[in-house]
């Protein structure tokens, strides 16, 4: 029980560490024309190591943080996170750890998904066109970064996960 409250504490203070991480650091560095989805990049993390119903969740709870502090429909960021925590939790019998080309992998798709998501229902729908304006600047950046990042992250991620799992 106790093993449980600390994962739960320690994943709600990832969250929010990443939701001020994304939302305050990330847009003050100068030269990052796009910026890497920190909460994305948990989301199909913790649905990759714990399950589908976990990353749903975890999913679930990014979203809503996104939901309260940006404009648009409530709903709309809670819903993509959700389903792309769901997708990405079937991944979890595939996991080893020393197989870093699937959440690479995973990264990237998740990255796709949730971009053209908002392309869809931001900008295609007011009739702006233009997607390979929006992939070259928007898209390609933010893939490169969060990408990097889940490079630099995934090891930690998995390196805590089994210290968690061990106690």
């Amino acid at each position: 029980m106790k093993q449980r409250k600390l994962r739960l504490f320690l994943a709600f203070l990832s969250l929010i560490l990443a939701f001020l991480i994304q939302t305050s650091v990330f847009p003050l560095i100068p030269f990052l024309s796009a910026t890497p989805n920190l909460l994305l990049v948990l989301t199909f993390s913790f649905g990759f190591l714990h399950g589908n119903t976990a990353g749903m969740l975890y999913g679930l709870f990014a979203g809503l943080l996104m939901d309260m502090f940006y404009s648009g429909p409530f709903g709309f960021y809670s819903l993509i996170f959700l389903v792309i925590g769901y997708i990405n939790g079937f991944f979890s019998r595939f996991y080893y750890e020393e197989y870093i080309t699937l959440p690479v992998f995973i990264c990237v798709a998740s990255e796709l998904v949730y971009h053209l998501y908002i392309y869809l229902f931001r900008f295609l729908i007011r009739g702006k066109w233009d997607i390979l304006y929006y992939f070259m600047h928007i898209i390609f950046p933010s893939v490169i970064f969060s990408v990097l990042l889940t490079l630099l992250l995934y090891r930690f991620f998995f390196m805590a996960n089994e210290k968690l799992q061990e106690e």
